[in-house]
């Protein structure tokens, strides 16, 4: 397969996946089946995205317009552990790879194990070359490069058995978002998808937001409201009751919505159901600090990325700002 052989061929799975089909719902629900967090409104949400954002011809062709590519490359196998935060967290990874014009050898994770491996069968049935271009293991050996996404105990495992080898090891990240108190109502219910969307599971989900001293916080709280319907996942509504007896019984001060916890706590990291927040009196200091820290994905807010596209990366977006293709081209 050649490369633009390749780019059609990822084009047309934007298009299967755009398009209503009972192999890919059949697909979608055993996706939710095994894993709950993966309910169909995120399931849905997180195949739109891949299929608006990452596999549309002409984005592809503007992408790889950036590298050097031609069908020269000589072919590396590149094992990939992906991640199972969010339905096909892994799929740029993939994406890359198949794109470089390597061979991938995938470990799902068990949460997430369903839906990639369904889109690599319509790419086989398509072009049955792309078997011999990727393929699954429970084990990754004899691989040439690695590429890792995990908890920050994991990379210190990927990093002790890919040591010999060319690798990216991607450890815990969080995204915040910076607030002025002059957000808009639309500004509000776009922040409220960015700390919502997928359960704020990801690594591109906000869970901290820095606001300005005499903040109100009454638009924020309604705003919020737009997720009360979590109150009807029994792993969120756990979730949410534990934390909330948690700060009742340690006597801390917090606000809710009956949805969302809001605490005060210099913490990028907040539990599932909480939202942790930071007073500042500057926030060129603020930007200043995000920036350098090395567990901050992405910032929200006026000054930085909109507020409701946390949860939209481009093809340049790459995770932990590592430039995966550049990796991938210099095997």
């Amino acid at each position: 397969m050649n490369l633009q052989e390749r780019i059609n061929l990822l084009a047309d799975i934007g298009h299967y996946i755009s398009t209503e089909n009972a192999l890919l719902s059949e697909a979608k629900e055993q996706a939710y089946l095994r894993n709950n967090w993966f309910i169909p409104e995120f399931v849905e949400l997180s195949l739109k995205n891949i299929a608006e954002s990452f596999l549309q011809k002409d984005k592809l062709e503007q992408w790889v317009a950036h590298y050097h590519l031609d069908d020269n490359i000589t072919p590396k196998k590149v094992g990939i552990v992906m991640a199972g935060n969010l339905p096909l967290v892994g799929f740029h990874d993939f994406l890359c790879c198949f794109i470089a014009g390597h061979k991938s050898l995938i470990k799902l994770s068990s949460k997430d194990e369903v839906l990639l491996k369904h889109l690599i069968e319509k790419m086989q049935s398509i072009n049955n070359t792309t078997s011999s271009l990727v393929g699954f293991a429970e084990q990754l050996k004899n691989c040439d490069a690695y590429i890792a996404t995990g908890s920050n105990n994991s990379a210190r495992h990927f990093e002790y058995y890919f040591s010999k080898y060319p690798s990216i090891i991607r450890k815990n990240r969080t995204s915040v978002a910076v607030l002025g108190g002059n957000e808009t109502t639309t500004d509000l219910s776009n922040l409220a998808d960015d700390i919502h969307q997928y359960f704020g599971l990801g690594c591109r989900s906000v869970t901290k937001i820095y606001i300005p001293k005499g903040y109100d916080f009454v638009p924020l709280l309604e705003a919020l409201k737009k997720y009360h319907h979590f109150f009807d996942h029994n792993k969120y509504r756990n979730n949410y009751d534990y934390q909330l007896a948690i700060y009742i019984m340690n006597n801390l001060y917090y606000m809710t919505n009956d949805s969302v916890v809001l605490v005060e706590n210099k913490n990028l990291f907040s539990p599932i159901s909480s939202l942790h927040y930071e007073f500042y009196t500057d926030e060129e200091t603020v930007k200043n600090s995000l920036t350098e820290n090395q567990q901050v994905q992405a910032i929200i807010g006026k000054n930085f990325i909109p507020f409701g596209q946390s949860q939209q990366p481009a093809l340049m977006d790459y995770a932990d700002g590592v430039d995966t293709m550049q990796f991938l081209l210099g095997l």
